[in-house]
């Protein structure tokens, strides 16, 4: 049997994990954490910053620090809930709305040319192994907390 930690060592780093940045929109330098918040909030309307904190796995602390940086690069916006002033929603501003369909046009079109090597049916054998392995993954109580999606 291949050696599956080697196997997902690699694709880690063909998938960019392990760089500081994964992209750079709008002269704005992104890193992968960036890139999975801005996903995240739009794909959710005005989600509260524990929701996509929960999804994402990610401490409070460390959150918060990601989300001021996206602020500060005017990419989200944070509100206060008006029906409960300690729960904070995320949104996207203009530029974040932007920055997200960039993202998510680059990483389409990177996943096209990947998949264009693969038959049909190589493509769902695939999608549909990750899919099992990610729903594998959540019953483990070894990784991160669970992720919903």
């Amino acid at each position: 049997m291949e050696n599956a930690r080697e196997l997902f060592q690699i694709m880690t780093r063909r998938l960019g994990l392990l760089n500081k940045n994964c992209c750079t929109v709008g002269g704005c330098d992104l890193s992968p954490a960036h890139s999975h918040i801005l996903y995240e909030v739009d794909r959710r309307h005005n989600p509260s910053m524990q929701q996509i904190a929960e999804t994402l796995g990610t401490d409070v602390t460390t959150f918060s620090r990601q989300v001021q940086a996206l602020i500060k690069m005017n990419l989200l916006q944070k509100t206060p809930d008006p029906s409960d002033r300690r729960v904070y929603t995320l949104s996207l501003t203009v530029s974040g709305k932007m920055a997200a369909t960039t993202i998510d046009t680059q990483m389409n079109a990177y996943l096209d040319e990947v998949f264009s090597y693969m038959s049909e049916f190589e493509q769902e054998t695939l999608l549909r192994s990750v899919k099992l392995f990610n729903e594998a993954m959540g019953k483990s109580s070894k990784c991160c907390a669970p992720v919903t999606g």
